[in-house]
């Protein structure tokens, strides 16, 4: 049997789906890993993989290029003759779903990580997605789809895009419990840590707000002159928070990169301006994420919707409380007042209301860490997800 994983960067494939192509392999099965080039495809053939560059547009909308590129997935497929494909990620999807059906690959399984740009509800998604929806209802006809979350499977079912389809529930990609470990915090003041691709649609925005308002009612409490525009109802801060001179004691920090071709992306700008203002630090991209949730004291993803955010399940791991909206995906991992805070989609006042919570209880974060733990150790760690996965395989 012979299994192809097609993902849009081989960044992906090496950090998320590497666990079960080792699954994949040890159950008997031929591998290749399909991607774009890039510097993790040397990396899965040292692992053992035979890996194959396959250039992709992530951003292309030119028809003809698009079509020529779903040909030439449709020749790959035709050469090396897949008993199963797997696709990541909605492009990979679509081309690959629509290059399998052309080239009668007997097994198509589609992962639905996440909506994308075309399913929001603003700009020009609204005006380009009746023309998208038809095109999702030719290509997923008769594959098997597994979703991260019951809200996207629900959503799919109202817009008529899964007829015929076997669908499946596997919450995520998993993490790794045995990388990602709880540690102690770190000394000093509470750290707020947001990671991930810095777009509107995560709540970068709502991040930063939540941070000026904090740090601006501290800041006037500090000086004696509470402002009820920047208090935003809020309690007064206490304790080890409590602004020296001019600086409030917390720290929000972002992790990740900037992503221009996306529509919805955070400019380098706009970022530096709220660095300017004192807002915000950003540390960058990591990839070790597995030493940077241990500088956190707090995790934050005030997103607008996911599929499953693996960092969530991740900084769970590291025994991190977690706030995050009370939208899909994010639901699925954090229980509220458990293992951390729900809060209302694109509500900052919510958010730095949640934020403060844990900012001055040391105790709440480390119970609440502690849940954390054990919650993805139960329902989220990698083992458990690949187990899922290959029911699916094997289920038919």
């Amino acid at each position: 049997m012979k299994v192809i994983l097609f993902a849009n960067t081989d960044w992906y494939l090496f950090n998320f789906r590497l666990p079960l192509a080792r699954a994949l392999r040890d159950a008997g099965y031929e591998v290749l890993l399909l991607s774009p080039d890039g510097a993790y495809g040397p990396q899965m053939e040292v692992e053992g993989f035979s890996w194959q560059a396959f250039p992709l547009s992530r951003k292309g909308m030119n028809p003809l290029h698009e079509l020529v590129t779903i040909f030439r997935l449709r020749r790959l497929y035709r050469e090396e003759k897949p008993d199963v494909v797997h696709h990541f990620t909605i492009k990979c999807v679509l081309y690959g779903s629509l290059a399998g059906h052309f080239s009668g690959v007997p097994r198509i399984i589609n992962a639905i990580t996440g909506l994308g740009f075309v399913f929001s509800q603003r700009g020009l998604a609204r005006i380009i997605r009746p023309f998208i929806l038809p095109f999702y209802r030719l290509v997923l006809r008769g594959t098997t789809a597994i979703f991260q979350n019951p809200d996207d499977i629900d959503l799919f079912h109202q817009l008529r895009l899964l007829r015929k389809t076997k669908i499946h529930l596997v919450r995520g990609s998993g993490a790794r419990t045995d990388i990602f470990l709880p540690s102690p915090e770190p000394p000093g003041a509470p750290v707020v840590m947001m990671t991930g691709r810095f777009l509107w649609e995560k709540g970068v925005g709502e991040f930063v707000e939540a941070a000026r308002m904090l740090k601006s009612r501290t800041l006037s409490l500090s000086k004696g002159t509470a402002d009820p525009d920047t208090a935003i109802a809020l309690r007064p801060l206490r304790g080890q928070v409590q602004a020296q001179g001019t600086t409030a004691s917390a720290r929000f920090v972002l992790v990740g990169g900037t992503y221009p071709d996306n529509p919805g992306a955070v400019s380098p700008e706009q970022l530096q301006a709220w660095m300017d203002e004192g807002l915000v630090e950003w540390w960058g991209w990591h990839d070790d994420m597995a030493d940077m949730f241990p500088k956190a004291h707090i995790v934050c993803l005030p997103s607008y919707r996911e599929g499953m955010p693996l960092s969530l399940a991740e900084a769970g791991a590291c025994a991190r409380p977690v706030v995050t909206t009370d939208a899909p995906g994010c639901r699925e991992i954090v229980q509220d007042g458990v293992n951390g805070f729900l809060v209302p989609v694109r509500n900052a006042a919510a958010l730095a209301e949640a934020l403060q919570k844990l900012i001055e209880d040391p105790a709440l974060r480390a119970e609440m860490g502690r849940r954390g733990r054990e919650r993805v150790e139960a329902e989220f760690s990698v083992q458990r997800i690949v187990e899922e996965t290959l029911k699916v395989y094997n289920h038919g």
